[in-house]
């Protein structure tokens, strides 16, 4: 046991260290690259003018503006990949991801009714957030009684996912009435945050706090989703406060989902593919998934940005384009392997 121990732990140090490194290695690489290209020298002395609060050179200014960038691509990727592990063990379905309830197309209502009526980005990105909390709230009030668990994880998720359709259905009504009606002068913008684009993101401290309180939720809950997820009808008899769980995984990634849609629109695919493939590759322990998830997560949607960027300089792609042309085969690839 003692030996099971240690090696769990030296599994999920090894592999916490090497993602660590990739995502450094990652930001350090999206810095660099570009239109026009920070020599690899440059770096250490553009970050140190950075840090002296100053930017008077090119490599400098063009440091500032691709590190703030990369910076919300992280935070927003790793956002998305710890709501989507955190959905999967809420639903105990492998397809789940952080838009399957719905939130994402509430986010989308208001995002696109403050853009279409020209309102400051500010209050684009209230209008986001509220509309997401919005449709969590009625998701909430409709199937509470889905989130109270029970014997058999226990009623099953059948009327919280129907109810999350219906009103994902709704808003993407709203969403295709107001892009109808929408003045051509502002559908390019609305069409690029539906797809979702980090082109006018900005460094904030609000995601990266809702993302470490959410971290440290899931790791202090990893256990107890461990055992709801290998034993779902016998978890409340094992001391398990099944109901409790199942609303702190609703609210928290919930949360998180609203969060990563507020600074970046609605990018699919990474709070599914990415939490697989960790999966896939360190195995199911929720102690050792939901950290690698939400490094993997960070890192790929930074990846991601970075080539979205600079495809086809100097125009710009939405990343959620990226995403989807990733995600869609890899996601076979994965489902392809698990049937073998």
């Amino acid at each position: 046991m003692h030996s099971f121990s240690r090696n769990l732990r030296k599994r999920a140090t090894i592999t916490l260290i090497g993602l660590s490194l990739l995502a450094v290695a990652s930001l350090i690489f999206s810095g660099m690259t570009g239109s026009v290209s920070i020599p690899l020298s440059e770096i250490p002395p553009a970050l140190n003018e950075l840090l002296h609060g100053q930017a008077s050179t090119l490599a400098a200014t063009l440091l500032d503006l691709r590190a703030s960038r990369a910076f919300a691509a992280f935070v927003t990727g790793a956002a998305l990949s710890l709501a989507g592990v955190m959905m999967q063990a809420l639903l105990r379905n492998p397809l789940a991801d952080p838009y399957v309830l719905g939130l994402s197309a509430g986010a989308s209502v208001g995002a696109l009714a403050a853009l279409m009526f020209m309102y400051a980005a500010w209050v684009v990105d209230a209008a986001a957030f509220g509309g997401a909390v919005a449709v969590s709230m009625m998701l909430y009030v409709l199937a509470r009684r889905d989130l109270r668990g029970g014997t058999a994880a226990e009623a099953g998720t059948s009327q919280l996912l129907l109810t999350g359709a219906i009103l994902s259905s709704g808003c993407m009504a709203l969403v295709t009435l107001m892009l109808s009606i929408a003045p051509e002068s502002r559908l390019r913008s609305m069409v690029f945050w539906m797809i979702g684009d980090l082109s006018g993101a900005q460094m904030r401290w609000m995601p990266w706090l809702v993302l470490f309180a959410a971290l440290a939720f899931a790791l202090r809950n990893a256990r107890a989703m461990n055992v709801m997820a290998l034993h779902a009808e016998a978890a409340a008899t094992l001391g398990i406060r099944v109901g409790v769980l199942r609303k702190g995984l609703f609210f928290v990634s919930g949360l998180l989902t609203a969060s990563a849609v507020t600074s970046a629109g609605s990018i699919g695919f990474v709070g599914l593919i990415v939490p697989h493939a960790c999966r896939y590759a360190v195995g199911p322990d929720h102690r050792i998934l939901i950290p690698a998830a939400t490094l993997a997560g960070g890192t790929f949607l930074m990846l991601a940005d970075t080539l979205a960027r600079t495809a086809i300089a100097p125009q710009q792609l939405p990343v959620g384009v990226v995403t989807a042309l990733i995600g869609a085969p890899v996601f076979l690839y994965q489902l392809h392997r698990l049937r073998k």
